[in-house]
């Protein structure tokens, strides 16, 4: 989904979709050398906040699109992941948010991360940046994205997640209209296959709590 959004958000995709959904029949005049134009990300940096297990998958899909891996994380990654998705690793958020072409936020929503991609770090960004939220939507200032979009001061935005959904940002919604953003209804785990995973997964946690064993997948109070 993140891949999705990364490929949707510089080629203008969903614009491209809607214009041909809503147009009267014959509105369409056919291929024109300069419309309906976005960025290539091949040969682009992407940035990716949080190299967990999701991360990591999502560089190892960027990779293959050509895209140039950056990190920026709690601590590196190992050696071999470094190496196997040629990735450059940054200690300082703020110094690869000022470098990278796409931002991808896979980290996820805890006190310490909460508006992590603040107000000053979105001001970081390039005017031809994008960002991509997959994660969780507290992750982002909102509102301060929002006016950089409005002032053209990031290229677009791809997100999957809302600072407070269900309810969506109307400043939001008429960006996406207006071809600066894709939205998402948190459906980045939309699949029959993750579903069944996660109910599978729920499965086995009652089992094994019942059974007198410590359930694999815990969750505990005050940790991250």
């Amino acid at each position: 989904m993140t891949m999705a959004l990364v490929l949707a958000v510089p080629r203008r995709l969903a614009e491209g979709a809607r214009f041909l959904s809503d147009a009267e029949p014959g509105a369409w005049q056919g291929w024109d050398p300069t419309w309906m134009l976005g960025r290539r990300i091949w040969g682009k940096r992407i940035g990716i906040v949080g190299m967990g297990r999701i991360g990591t998958a999502v560089g190892r899909r960027a990779k293959a699109f050509g895209l140039s891996v950056n990190y920026h994380n709690r601590g590196r990654i190992s050696p071999e992941t470094e190496a196997e998705l040629e990735a450059t690793y940054w200690d300082s958020l703020d110094q690869m948010l000022a470098r990278v072409d796409i931002v991808s936020v896979n980290c996820p929503s805890t006190p310490a991360t909460y508006h992590l991609i603040s107000a000053r770090r979105l001001q970081l960004m390039r005017p031809e940046a994008y960002i991509v939220n997959t994660a969780r939507g507290d992750v982002i200032d909102e509102d301060e994205l929002i006016r950089c979009l409005e002032e053209d001061r990031i290229a677009g935005a791809g997100l999957d997640v809302f600072e407070n959904e269900p309810e969506i940002n109307p400043r939001l919604l008429a960006l996406a209209k207006k071809g600066k953003a894709v939205l998402l209804p948190h459906m980045g785990s939309a699949t029959l296959e993750s579903r069944i995973d996660m109910g599978d997964k729920v499965i086995i946690n009652i089992r094994t709590f019942f059974d007198g064993h410590r359930p694999p997948n815990r969750v505990l109070p005050g940790r991250d």
